[in-house]
């Protein structure tokens, strides 16, 4: 099988259920998004890390797969390959469970340190961005709230997981000063 089909060269792609919708479409725009944050989480995990971060952000990687998957599919009777609040809740008991290796927050803090940590806080931009285009989405079509959900608290544990990759490597968090 050829990984070019020419179907996308009038600008429309294919979704789920054999629907075609324009390339700039916020729905395909949200999806890329996902994928480029998975993408970029596959940097992260060419770092030297932690074998409970590794399974976290392969299993992570997996779900965002997910999401893709749930957001291409604009039939919501179609219950298959939805994001849930289960994993809503999984990244919950992750961010609880990473914070309690923290030092509280004090103050605002920068992304940098280790390399890994840097990179996991531009991952996190990416899904804010993300989390932004599917409330975008969201306002056009309906979609599986579920999926803003998940991306909000996966920003939220990307960031709590930089911070704890630097304290791991033995670097301080940079703080903002005005």
């Amino acid at each position: 099988m050829k990984i070019y089909t020419k179907t996308g060269d009038d600008g429309n792609t294919g979704l789920q259920g054999n629907f075609r919708i324009a390339k700039s479409h916020p729905r395909i725009i949200s999806y890329g998004t996902v994928d480029e944050a998975n993408a970029a989480l596959g940097m992260v995990l060419t770092n030297s890390l932690d074998d409970d971060i590794i399974k976290i952000l392969t299993e992570i990687q997996n779900k965002l797969f997910l999401v893709g998957a749930d957001l291409s599919n604009p039939n919501l009777n179609d219950v298959k390959n939805r994001v849930t609040l289960e994993m809503v809740k999984q990244l919950e008991q992750y961010i609880d469970k990473f914070e309690s290796e923290l030092p509280p927050l004090t103050n605002f803090i920068l992304p940098g340190g280790d390399i890994a940590a840097a990179q996991l806080h531009h991952v996190r931009t990416i899904v804010r961005r993300a989390e932004t285009q599917v409330v975008q989405l969201s306002e056009k079509d309906e979609i599986n709230s579920n999926c803003i959900k998940y991306l909000n608290r996966l920003s939220d544990l990307f960031f709590v997981m930089g911070r704890l990759i630097n304290k791991r490597k033995n670097r301080d968090d940079i703080l903002w000063k005005i």
